[in-house]
């Protein structure tokens, strides 16, 4: 089943083909990145314009580099929640306006979701039931994933999520947007323990998490700094900050395997191409004895390839949307659309 997926939650406009949800036949990306970069983080005025511009050449191509044409596509897949609604909703009204067009399905997915599924593609023997740790810059999950379309949310952020803890942080130390990336490309052999950050908890709720407190920590040192004329170590703040940040997720997914006991644990989400993550989970993961699953670097960040291997198995479990389909600012990752 060959399926024609987009994906416009944020700042890159996306589409691709999918076969059996997981054969990548195209991927296209169209990134937004050296514009925002002019304003420190993602304006959603101009993201929504930028998909206006490009979504028509951008799905054109993910068809043409497939070697198909629409009329081989067997459905037609969209991203609908969460995200921009602006941005979305160029995604989901280009989608419709396919399926009206052709009389192809059409699919919601859920962005969540999404990422998780980008592991389908990178192993293609993973299978549910599992552990999944999605972390991004605007989610930060720990999630039961029973069926690969019936999932129960153990663990949230209460504030911020870990991928914004990280780009606030690099956007005060100076570092240009995505913060979090270059953070991790300047601090990548700096030292985690030449300061101290506090390691928050939520009490009477040991699966989730906080980052606020931990942000205006770093927030507050260099701001300190500033005041005393004094230089910012990027290199090591950057680097202590991304351990801690990398330790309070291992911590709660530590306690969600020793309550879970799963066999298999997928990260998932933009911020799982960091790389103090990907090594600290690798430790984990072997630490318990149990498999661990990480997308490829260019399937950690948005884009359409991830959304067209979760439309697969939505579209085998019947969730097949009207064109009566609209965009979700926010939908936890357990509701389906009901459209």
């Amino acid at each position: 089943m060959k399926i024609l997926a987009i994906e416009s939650s944020c700042d890159d406009t996306a589409a691709a083909v999918v076969e059996d949800g997981r054969e990548v036949l195209s991927s296209v990306v169209a990134s937004q990145v050296p514009e925002h970069i002019l304003y420190g983080g993602v304006v959603p005025e101009i993201a929504s314009r930028r998909h206006c511009e490009s979504i028509s050449s951008v799905v054109k191509k993910a068809i043409e580099d497939a070697r198909l044409s629409l009329e081989d596509i067997d459905a037609v897949a969209c991203t609908y929640a969460p995200g921009l609604i602006g941005a979305l909703l160029v995604g989901v009204n280009f989608a419709k306006g396919l399926s009206y067009r052709t009389g192809k399905p059409l699919v919601p997915v859920h962005h969540l979701r999404s990422h998780i599924a980008s592991n389908y593609i990178t192993d293609k023997n993973l299978k549910p039931p599992f552990l999944a740790l999605v972390v991004s810059g605007g989610h930060t999950h720990l999630i039961n994933v029973k069926s690969y379309t019936d999932y129960e949310v153990i663990g949230r952020t209460r504030d911020d999520a870990a991928g914004e803890a990280m780009d606030k942080a690099a956007r005060t130390m100076g570092l240009a947007y995505p913060g979090g990336l270059n953070m991790d490309k300047v601090a990548f052999d700096g030292d985690p323990f030449s300061y101290k950050f506090p390691s928050p908890k939520v009490q009477d709720a040991e699966l989730d998490f906080s980052f606020s407190g931990l942000k205006t920590a770093v927030i507050n040192l260099i701001h300190n700094l500033n005041q005393k004329g004094e230089e910012i170590d990027v290199k090591n703040i950057g680097a202590s900050y991304m351990h801690c940040v990398v330790s309070c997720l291992c911590d709660r997914t530590e306690r969600a395997i020793n309550m879970l006991k799963p066999d298999s644990l997928v990260l998932a989400g933009g911020v799982s191409a960091n790389s103090v993550l990907r090594r600290e989970m690798k430790i984990l993961a072997d630490k318990h004895e149990i498999n661990l699953y990480m997308p490829e670097l260019r399937f950690c960040g948005d884009n359409a390839a991830m959304v067209g291997a979760q439309a697969y198995y939505e579209y085998l479990d019947g969730n097949i949307a009207s064109l009566k389909l609209n965009a979700t600012a926010a939908l936890d990752i357990d509701k389906k659309s009901n459209i």
